[in-house]
């Protein structure tokens, strides 16, 4: 195709853009309310995803040793533990450090009950903290590092805890919430493409006479069509821009407003904006423009045929 030929399909499809006002504003805001709607949830979909993976991250194995167990048998237990490949991270706590903890963690009201319990009265155990690579792994790791007590006497190992039955339950939840969320996006974008394709459907047969005499004095298909399909990839642009603009200045704001020491960020932590605010432009300017175009195609095929 020519450059000039392809200039004026641009400026002509621009023309009716601005040439069919109403219809145009019609189309334009049933692309903007419909994507705004799929946007919010997209985000609500992606942070619960996002919260769900920290939640699972915080899933830790302690393990609990013998009160008099030899500082050759701790090296040998961590070296093990560490050795694993389910196993990320291994973090020895000793009976002092896990007092100082449990101290912190009463606060002044618990510290009178903590009284006299340092040194040799510590009746805490040595540990590790056990963090993890796969989450879901967990509990086959459990079961390796209690297999490191065979052969052994006394046993070294007194207890391994990571929640058992809570933190499978947890999967499970967190599991089921994604697929409900992957499931709603699902319904709503399609039903967002049958809203905006059928808009620009009523948009363009209002025209279909204009389409006929094109046809009847002798232009061709494809002169016909660019024209239709530059407005509607302009009405899908224009109507995707604005939810975007409105969805990355909303969740902007709405992250400035959660300040860390906020109760709701302590626990859980929203999705970062710089690693959702580009992919979600993306996917909705991609799908505001090939809907538009789509529509376009639709409907202009139905009056080529004369």
């Amino acid at each position: 195709m020519k450059i000039s030929t392809m200039t004026r399909h641009v400026r002509e499809g621009t023309k009716n853009v601005v040439r069919n006002g109403w219809m145009s504003f019609a189309s334009i805001s049933s692309i903007a309310i419909s994507l705004l709607i799929l946007g919010v949830f997209l985000l609500l979909v992606s942070n619960v995803d996002y919260m769900g993976k920290q939640i699972e991250s915080q899933v830790e194995i302690r393990v609990f040793l013998e009160l008099n167990t030899s500082e050759l048998s701790i090296n040998a237990l961590q070296n093990g533990i560490a050795g694993m490949p389910e196993v990320s991270k291994v973090t020895f706590v000793s009976k002092a450090e896990g007092l100082a903890s449990m101290r912190e963690k009463m606060g002044e009201d618990g510290k009178s009950y903590l009284e006299g319990l340092d040194g040799e009265n510590n009746p805490l155990n040595d540990s590790f903290t056990v963090q993890v690579i796969d989450p879901h792994q967990i509990d086959i790791a459990a079961t390796k590092i209690n297999e490191l007590n065979q052969g052994k006497s006394p046993k070294p190992i007194v207890k391994v805890s990571y929640g058992k039955g809570t933190v499978e339950s947890l999967f499970k939840a967190t599991k089921i919430v994604r697929y409900i969320g992957i499931g709603l996006v699902v319904c709503l974008g399609l039903t967002a493409m049958f809203l905006i394709s059928n808009t620009i459907k009523l948009t363009i047969m209002a025209r279909n006479r204009e389409i006929k005499i094109m046809k009847l004095v002798g232009a061709t298909n494809s002169f016909i069509r660019w024209p239709f399909f530059i407005e509607g990839a302009l009405l899908g642009f224009i109507g995707s821009v604005i939810p975007v603009v409105i969805l990355s200045y909303g969740y902007w704001r709405l992250l400035r407003w959660l300040q860390p020491d906020d109760i709701s960020t302590i626990l859980l932590r929203f999705k970062p904006f710089d690693e959702i605010s580009y992919l979600l432009s993306i996917f909705l300017l991609l799908i505001g423009v090939v809907i538009g175009i789509w529509g376009s195609t639709i409907s202009v095929r139905k009056f080529l045929k004369v």
